[in-house]
């Protein structure tokens, strides 16, 4: 019996999963296009000619529902039958997706059991939650709609009442009158700030500068006259201050790192709405081969990473600790994982290091 399956772990309840799983109108957004067949709601016709993995079409018929935690249905691809398994479990951070098929009837080549495994992974874990992001921001917006005309009307409410219509015609017009005279105003006091401004009579005339040439003239305002420096008598000159240099700036050379000493290059190669797609690239530029590395990443506050493939790896906390095996002489090791994360602005991580150096790209 052949069997392929894969799990991931999504920041969304499993209620919002179970519509994205169950609706043939949402399925057809991040999985494949579904028609529903005669003979019963849970009969459809999935369009999945030309997946990864898909030879045709696969019909599908509903053997058992739990909302909202189990879907199990029997596929007809062609000549193959087989059953799919789609649990969902809530968890803390939200809830975890297996998704799980296992050959009943006929085969499938070694190669084609991967590729269709890999084309399950890639949409529960790239297209699923961004749909589920969407449906996420919908429901706020319908929340934040439905809640505005109870904020406003009672206003609206007490205005009719407590003054009558021509009362409501004079004030908009006072409004609008006052507007303009602010308007008239504001454009006034703009013009005369471009001019000079008017002297001061009362004001002292100021000598000018022995050896300058400005003719004398009123004060503009006390308050911004310098006193004249008083000349210093002759023989008791002060010394002149010779300008200490500014010492220049040395960017420090680079730490010199042992042969065998990996690099890591980080990378963010997809980003939704809800999280991102990171990437860090493990290399051994020298001759001689490293011995066991470590990467740790920190993650934005509240995210998760799933979906690791390239290392072993554990989270604690906000730091997601990799480790991996020796890389060749001149070779690289690729870490790629997905961040679930509730923050729709911040795509990288705060830090990046390999064996205690910082990562390249952030």
């Amino acid at each position: 019996m052949i069997e392929i399956g894969t799990q991931i772990d999504l920041l969304h309840p499993a209620d919002r999963v179970w519509r994205a799983v169950t609706d043939p109108g949402l399925l057809g957004r991040w999985f494949a296009d579904a028609e529903a067949l005669p003979g019963g709601p849970d009969r459809w016709r999935l369009r999945t000619a030309g997946l990864s993995g898909f030879d045709t079409d696969t019909d599908i018929e509903g053997v058992d529902r739990r909302v909202p935690e189990l879907l199990v249905v029997r596929c007809r691809e062609g000549a193959r039958d087989s059953l799919l398994t789609c649990a969902v479990t809530p968890t803390e951070a939200g809830c975890r997706i297996l998704v799980r098929e296992t050959v009943e009837h006929g085969d499938w080549p070694a190669e084609q059991g991967t590729r269709r495994e890999e084309c399950y992974r890639q949409a529960l874990a790239g297209r699923l939650p961004a749909l589920l992001d969407w449906l996420a921001f919908r429901e706020v917006d319908l929340r934040r709609d439905s809640a505005a005309p109870t904020a406003v009307l009672p206003v609206v409410l007490m205005a009719d009442v407590s003054r009558p219509p021509y009362r409501r015609r004079r004030t908009t017009a006072t409004v609008v009158g006052l507007g303009v005279v602010t308007l008239a105003l504001g454009l006034a006091g703009w013009v005369l700030s471009r001019g000079e401004p008017p002297a001061d009579r009362g004001a002292a005339p100021v000598n000018p500068v022995p050896g300058s040439t400005a003719p004398p003239g009123p004060a503009r305002s006390t308050a911004t006259v310098r006193p004249t420096p008083t000349p210093t008598p002759s023989g008791s000159a002060r010394p002149s201050r010779t300008p200490s240099a500014t010492p220049s700036r040395r960017t420090p050379s680079p730490t010199p790192t042992a042969p065998g000493t990996p690099d890591a290059r980080y990378e963010t190669v997809s980003t939704r709405l809800f999280g991102y797609t990171a990437e860090v690239v493990v290399a051994n530029p020298d001759g001689t081969p490293t011995s066991d590395w470590t990467v740790r990443v920190t993650l934005p506050r509240g995210s998760s990473a799933a979906e690791v493939s390239g290392a072993d790896w554990r989270q604690d906390g906000q730091t997601v600790t990799f480790t991996g095996p020796a890389v060749p002489a001149g070779g690289s090791q690729v870490i790629r994982f997905d961040v679930r994360t509730a923050d729709p602005v911040t795509k990288a991580p705060a830090g990046c290091t390999v064996d205690e150096r910082p990562c390249a790209g952030l």
